[in-house]
């Protein structure tokens, strides 16, 4: 015995949703009742939708700002280190990152769940309409059988009894059971009439089913790649790298927001049917089914009557009593009238075929089978699908508020990169005192000729203005600037390199040093 409403109770998550305030375009309050053919329902659901785009533009706003306080407020740089302080903003970067990643776990879940829910309902819907087809096909079948081939064969019977008054009373009398064979099918509702195709239906959502997971799961990696690549620049500290980083996390930061709208609006939309979903079958039905049958379909309730039964009934009553009358025409007749085996036996086969095909109708037209279908929508809809909705959602706001943060993270660390390569520019390349410079330009050939001249362009100065000693006791020990290559850095093939030419110490250096050496000269002179 089938149960019927304690099948399906409307989960706490749609009827809080369900009480989320609608407001058509122009802010006035709209019926929460799922009427999806309405303007003004489908006005507020884009309502509902647009709470993304005004997360975005806030969102937006806070990142500028954050970003114009960050290049009009930088942070002092440590005098003794010489860098920035590093491990708040280290921080945040993990933070985020830990957040995203909670996200994305979250909205894999979530679009697992939903992906379930409408593969639960596409299923229901492709069972349903085997079982639509199927009482059609059936009806089609039955009503063919007695209004051409049942007719077709008591005419021609007509015509062979014609010199037999009793057996065509009896040819009379199974025409009227024909009839009300005829009468009670066409009082079968007719699908048709519905002109709803649900094998369509059921095909486009799963297509648009497909490619919704598809999307989502793209930004879920996305997100993923993001996370990763701001590891990666951060350690190798590329400008190039992190600014399209950058470009990416905007990209992904409007993906969320727009997720975040369309997912709250569907999941609103969708929780407005969960609530009260008979009463829209049933004004949707009211065209080609009585409410009576609505009813027996949607509740399916033991204390409801089949309203199908009564015909269901007469038909079978009627066929049973043609059979009945088939087989006595078969035994009196046929000896008399051999022509007519022909069509009793053509009547019979069609009786016992219309006889089966009526216990299949009577099977297919009992409500458990398609309530259980309806049954298995409903929590494929309201439990897996609208729940899986909501994790989508927390995942959507979740990855738009975190990855504001990384895109401001991840500017900080652009402009103290920047800061970097700045103060690396500002040092004087010819400084001898910088060991990048010494190392770069350091020639060893050009070095010893440089020296061997200036040497010799020296040692001729002297010998032009103070004669050479001639005895070795006064031989003039080495110049005191001879030795002072020591104070740039100790280098050994700095030690014969005089100071005159090499341009390196400072001039009031340089004017030191030459005074000590003409007080040598005075002295030896």
């Amino acid at each position: 015995m089938a149960t019927a409403r304690l099948d399906y109770v409307a989960p706490w998550w749609t009827y809080w949703l369900h009480n989320f305030p609608h407001f058509n375009l122009f802010f006035q309050t709209v019926d929460n009742t799922f009427k999806p053919e309405e303007a003004s329902y489908q006005q507020s659901l884009i309502f509902l939708a647009c709470v993304g785009a005004v997360g975005l533009c806030l969102s937006l706003l806070v990142v500028a700002v954050c970003l114009v306080c960050m290049c009009c407020c930088r942070r002092d740089i440590d005098e003794d280190t010489k860098r920035p302080d590093t491990c708040c903003l280290t921080w945040s970067a993990v933070i985020t990152g830990l957040i995203i990643c909670s996200a994305v776990g979250v909205g894999f879940y979530g679009n697992s769940e939903t992906n379930d829910g409408v593969h639960q309902l596409t299923y229901s819907l492709y069972n349903a309409n085997h079982t639509l087809g199927s009482i059609n096909n059936l009806v089609a079948g039955s009503l063919g059988n007695a209004e051409t081939g049942l007719k077709t064969h008591l005419e021609r019977l007509d015509e062979i009894f014609s010199t037999r008054t009793d057996y065509l009373k009896t040819l009379r009398f199974m025409q009227l059971m024909v009839n009300n064979v005829i009468r009670e099918m066409t009082t079968l509702p007719d699908i048709n009439k519905a002109n709803v195709d649900l094998e369509a239906i059921a095909d486009q959502t799963a297509f648009i089913e497909y490619y919704r997971w598809l999307i989502y799961l793209l930004l879920l990696i996305l997100d993923l790649v993001i996370c990763l690549a701001m590891c990666l620049g951060m350690a190798k500290q590329s400008r190039g790298l992190l600014i399209m980083i950058m470009a990416f996390v905007v990209l992904s930061m409007i993906l969320s927001w727009a997720s975040l709208g369309a997912g709250t609006a569907t999941a609103v939309g969708t929780s407005d049917f969960c609530v009260s979903p008979d009463k829209f079958f049933v004004n949707q039905t009211k065209d080609f089914l009585s409410a009576d049958v609505a009813h027996y379909y949607l509740f399916c309730s033991p204390n409801l009557p089949n309203p199908f039964q009564k015909s269901l009934t007469i038909c079978q009553r009627s066929l049973t009593t043609m059979q009945i009358q088939v087989q006595g025409l078969l035994q009196l007749s046929v000896p008399v009238f051999p022509t007519a085996e022909r069509d009793l036996l053509g009547i019979q086969r069609l009786l016992n075929s219309t006889e089966f095909s009526l216990h299949q109708l009577t099977a297919l037209l009992d409500c458990r089978g398609l309530h259980k279908d309806y049954l298995d929508a409903l929590m494929g809809v309201c439990y897996d699908g609208v729940e899986g909705l909501l994790y989508l959602s927390l995942f959507s706001l979740l990855a738009a508020c975190a990855l504001s943060a990384m895109l401001c993270a991840i500017f900080r660390v652009w402009t103290l990169m920047g800061s970097r390569d700045k103060e690396y520019d500002d040092i004087d390349e010819e400084d001898p005192f910088n060991p990048e410079a010494r190392r770069l330009s350091y020639n060893p050939r050009r070095s010893n000729i440089h020296s061997f001249c200036s040497y010799t362009s020296s040692l001729s100065s002297q010998a032009s203005l103070h004669p050479a000693p001639q005895s070795a006791s006064n031989v003039m020990p080495p110049p005191e600037y001879m030795n002072q290559s020591m104070l740039f850095g100790g280098s050994p093939r700095y030690e014969n390199v005089p100071l005159i030419g090499r341009g390196s110490p400072p001039p009031s250096t340089f004017k030191n040093l030459l005074a000590q050496y003409e007080d040598h000269l005075s002295i030896y002179d």
